[in-house]
C-alpha cells in the first residue's frame, strides 16, 4: 500500500505545525460515497513505556463484513502535545498499513480531522499520506462549541470555532454520548456523517474503528502481560 512521502518525521513542535499550515492547503474537502471498503484506524499506547500499538481494520463499505486486519508496534519518539498527536501516531500507522492486502477506498480515524486549532488533525495527515478519502471520528472534543444534538439516532449539531463549521456533533445510537465527525481529505461533511453512519452496527462507534480499537486495546494488554 502506498504511501506519500510529503516530509521528514525528524523535527521539532515548532517544524511540525509549520507542516500542518503548509499541507493545509493541499487539502480537496469535497468528495462522496458509497465506499466499498472502509478502514478503521486507531492507536494505543503503553502507560510504562514509549511503545505504541496501530490497529487497522478493513470492512465492507456496511461495517458487517471483515475484510482485512493489520498492526504494528513502534517507539512514540515524539511528544505528547495536543494538536500534534499526528507526529507521535502515524509512523505505527504506516507500517501496519504496509502490510494490507485488501484495498481500502476510505478512511476512519480515531481523532480529529478539521476540528483542530490549526485545521490539520490527524485525519487530514493521514488523508494526505494515504491518498483516500479520510474522516475524523472522535471520542472527545479537541476544540468548538455546540448545542448538543437531540438523543435520537442520526441526530446532528453543528461543531463551531469562531463562526466557522469545523465538523459535526453526531449521535450513532439512541441515548449515548455523541461523537466529533470532521473532514480529513477528499470527502464532504455529508458525505462523511453518512459513511460514519453507514458503517455504524448498533455501537458508539463505527465498526471498523471500534474493532481497531478493541484491536490495540488487545495488543496493549498482551504486551503487558
Amino acid at each position: 500500500m502506498r504511501v506519500r512521502s510529503l516530509h521528514s518525521w525528524d523535527v521539532s513542535p515548532q517544524e511540525a505545525m509549520v507542516i500542518q499550515a503548509t499541507l493545509r492547503a493541499r487539502l480537496h474537502l469535497h468528495g462522496d460515497g458509497p465506499f466499498a471498503t472502509v478502514a478503521g484506524i486507531d492507536v494505543a499506547y503503553d502507560k510504562h513505556s514509549k511503545r505504541m500499538f496501530a490497529g487497522v481494520v478493513v470492512m465492507h463499505g456496511d461495517g458487517r463484513e471483515e475484510l482485512d486486519v493489520a498492526t504494528a508496534t513502534a517507539s512514540a519518539d515524539f511528544p505528547y502535545i495536543p494538536g500534534l498527536l499526528s507526529f507521535r501516531e502515524i509512523p505505527a500507522v504506516i507500517k501496519a498499513w504496509k502490510k494490507l492486502k485488501t484495498p481500502v477506498d476510505c478512511l476512519i480515524c480515531d481523532g480529529h480531522g478539521l476540528a483542530h486549532p490549526r485545521r490539520f488533525g490527524l485525519a487530514c495527515h493521514l488523508g494526505l499520506l494515504l491518498d483516500r478519502p479520510s474522516i475524523g471520528c472522535a471520542k472527545s472534543l479537541l476544540i468548538g462549541t455546540y448545542r448538543e444534538p437531540r438523543k435520537r439516532h442520526g441526530s446532528i449539531a453543528p461543531l463551531l470555532d469562531q463562526g466557522e463549521q469545523i465538523g459535526v456533533v453526531l449521535r450513532t445510537k439512541d441515548g449515548v454520548a455523541p461523537v466529533f465527525v470532521s473532514q480529513g481529505d477528499r470527502i464532504g461533511l455529508d458525505a462523511a456523517v453518512r459513511t460514519v453512519l453507514a458503517t455504524c452496527r448498533g455501537y458508539r462507534l463505527p465498526e471498523p474503528q471500534r474493532r481497531a480499537h478493541l484491536l490495540v486495546t488487545k495488543m496493549r494488554l498482551a504486551d503487558r502481560a
